[in-house]
């Protein structure tokens, strides 16, 4: 662990852009104990592979926690034997969450959110988030998929609104899109407003 402020940050972009591989390196470089909450989900036999490349990826000194539904809990266990927290993905995240048995849907979906970064502050320890970038194609033909881009986008906006850096990943380049002298959006509207009404 370094003396400075613990940092989250968010790794946008298409499939096969290159999040995965930057975020690793990123989170390499914060310390020697990474954990890695996975949210994938050994549903078939080509996910099983996929999973598995993945991890044969990755250091072997790095933790794997597999957390499809509470990547907070996983945080919160895991805490105090980490340097550096890597989410690997927010994309399967939501899917998960707006599936679930017992999902309420988007309003699922905000409230993991709102227990990620609570446990992110408690915690104060890096934390990485990986994501994919879905509002950039055709609007789906269908509601769950449709309900899917949004809740993904809102969820890819708070955590771009709270991230220290966002980056977006683009064939294996990463664009810095937001850094700690960037301001979101939230932090713009309330002064255009108040201009507006002086």
């Amino acid at each position: 662990m370094t003396d400075r402020n613990p940092q989250l940050i968010l790794i946008l972009g298409g499939a096969r852009s290159g999040k995965s591989t930057f975020a690793e390196g990123l989170a390499a470089g914060r310390g020697e104990r990474i954990t890695y909450l996975a949210t994938g989900t050994a549903c078939d036999e080509e996910m099983t592979e996929r999973i598995a490349r993945h991890r044969d990826g990755r250091p072997s000194a790095w933790r794997t926690v597999e957390c499809p539904l509470n990547p907070a809990a996983a945080l919160r266990a895991q805490a105090k034997d980490t340097d550096c927290f890597l989410l690997d993905c927010a994309t399967l995240l939501v899917s998960n969450l707006l599936l679930a048995e017992d999902s309420a849907g988007e309003e699922t979906v905000r409230r993991a959110l709102d227990a990620l970064l609570a446990a992110y502050h408690d915690a104060k320890i890096d934390l990485i988030i990986v994501s994919n970038e879905v509002g950039l194609g055709l609007v789906p033909e269908y509601p769950l998929g449709r309900l899917y881009r949004d809740a993904l986008g809102r969820f890819n906006q708070r955590v771009a609104a709270a991230a220290d850096m966002v980056y977006f990943l683009v064939a294996g380049l990463p664009l810095e899109i937001k850094s700690p002298a960037c301001r979101s959006i939230e932090e713009i509207e309330p002064q255009r407003g108040s201009a507006a009404t002086n």
